[in-house]
């Protein structure tokens, strides 16, 4: 699967080894489209940005993200200008590799990935599989768990189909929604007989309801999957109370993401049944599992898939849980090297094929 290491992965630039990844955001976007999850906003602002996004503007988009167009517009000239900008600050502030989760249906964008990869100096990780039903065409919804299941190994094997000489690191981000789809089913079947195959590493992006996750893990390891190499994203906006997430924790194997570090809003708009956690709650839930002996299954990225979100939009960029998280972790009681072990050790060892 890699071209030269048995203990390296396939970044955008080749084959590296495991050793030189370093510290490791396992839940990022360089580019995506996320149109479509447009939500019209509230009728009773009576002002709301339309096109660009100026400091009068961040207030009303941090608090609705998705009624923004050009918020969820995560391409173009301008959001690469900004991307570039905020991972040059997370190399600055130590930061190693970047494995980006844009899967097919959110249209990533390898040129810019290994482009910036190229420029900075940062490991770049692009992702395979499909994402939700609802992001993709007619044509591959119709396609048959055999069809994915050859296309992902195709693109970690051989070379991503829209670039060749690129190829993919790993399986993710899978998504579904709630209840799970048909073709989602497929999708998370055929990484499951991928990751059998070729023991890969696999990335998950579940429903927004706390019974999705266990539901996921229950199809994937049904299908063959090894549950050790898969990662449940998003646990912090899906397992929102401690009893949740210690349900999951102890009920299966997988690595357990906090990927949304950095968004402080209590108001989730694309489920506001939910109160969102804070970055400080986030931080409990990791010493609550620290106490539990489950640190080296826990792992921390932004998911940064929206313009606000960046430094230049007025956001706090992939350079945040370095720069404001970790001192936060370390007041708390985390040691360096639990620190250590959640953004490096164990990225490394989802990653390892060994």
């Amino acid at each position: 699967m890699t071209d030269n290491f048995l203990d390296g992965v396939n970044t955008v630039l080749g084959s590296k080894r495991l050793s030189e990844l370093g510290k490791t955001l396992t839940h990022e976007h360089l580019a995506l489209d996320f149109r479509k999850f447009y939500i019209p906003p509230p009728k009773h602002l009576k002002r709301f940005p339309a096109g660009s996004l100026s400091l009068q503007d961040v207030g009303y988009v941090r608090q609705y993200p998705y009624s923004s167009l050009y918020n969820l517009e995560f391409y173009g000239d301008d959001t690469a200008k900004a991307v570039y900008k905020d991972v040059e600050l997370f190399k600055e502030a130590g930061g190693g590799t970047i494995v980006d989760n844009s899967s097919h249906g959110l249209k990533r964008d390898i040129f810019l990935m290994k482009n910036i990869s190229q420029s900075l100096g940062v490991n770049v990780i692009a992702g395979t599989g499909h994402y939700l039903a609802n992001t993709q065409n007619a044509s591959t919804l119709n396609m048959t768990k055999e069809e994915m299941y050859n296309l992902m190994c195709k693109e970690l094997e051989e070379g991503c189909l829209e670039y060749p000489e690129v190829k993919a690191g790993f399986i993710g981000e899978v998504g579904s929604t709630w209840p799970i789809e048909d073709f989602e089913k497929r999708a998370i079947c055929a990484t499951a007989e991928v990751q059998a195959q070729l023991r890969c590493s696999v990335s998950f992006h579940p429903g927004r309801n706390a019974s999705a996750p266990m539901e996921i893990m229950r199809i994937y390891q049904e299908a063959g999957g090894d549950v050790s190499r898969a990662i449940m994203s998003h646990v912090d906006r899906t397992l929102i109370k401690k009893e949740q997430l210690m349900e999951f924790a102890d009920a299966t194997k997988c690595y357990i993401q906090f990927d949304l570090f950095g968004t402080e809003c209590s108001f989730y708009q694309l489920n506001p049944l939910v109160d969102f956690l804070s970055d400080a709650q986030r931080v409990k839930r990791i010493a609550l599992l620290k106490k539990e002996k489950k640190l080296d299954r826990v792992l921390m990225s932004h998911d940064i898939h929206t313009k606000h979100r960046l430094i230049h939009f007025g956001g706090h960029g992939y350079s945040h849980i370095a720069n404001n998280v970790v001192p936060i972790m370390i007041n708390k009681g985390f040691t360096t090297e639990e620190i250590e072990l959640i953004t490096v050790e164990n990225p490394k060892k989802w990653l390892t094929r060994q």
